[in-house]
């Protein structure tokens, strides 16, 4: 399943609409991808919601299989030192 891409601003004014779907959302800031929002459906009983859980977990491992792990890291090590450095 592929996460719907929307930025910060559209992520705010249509969260009601997003948490009731069932798709995943990628909530971006200028392009770049701050994180992930993987809806649950609610169930009374606690091992529908763990069932639910390992589905929406199943459906993030899916979304993010295209993400290379080690460019990831080497992303957020630069985005960091930059960071530092403008604090300074």
């Amino acid at each position: 399943m592929v996460a719907l891409k929307v930025g910060v601003r559209e992520f705010r004014e249509r969260i009601a609409s997003f948490l009731e779907s069932d798709t995943p959302v990628a909530v971006t800031r200028r392009g770049e991808t701050l994180g992930v929002y993987v809806p649950t459906r609610r169930r009374q009983r606690k091992t529908a919601e763990l069932s639910e859980l390992k589905a929406a977990a199943d459906r993030l491992s899916e979304a993010l299989s295209d993400v290379d792990e080690e460019e990831l890291v080497t992303e957020f090590k630069q985005t960091r030192r930059r960071g530092k450095g403008a604090t300074r």
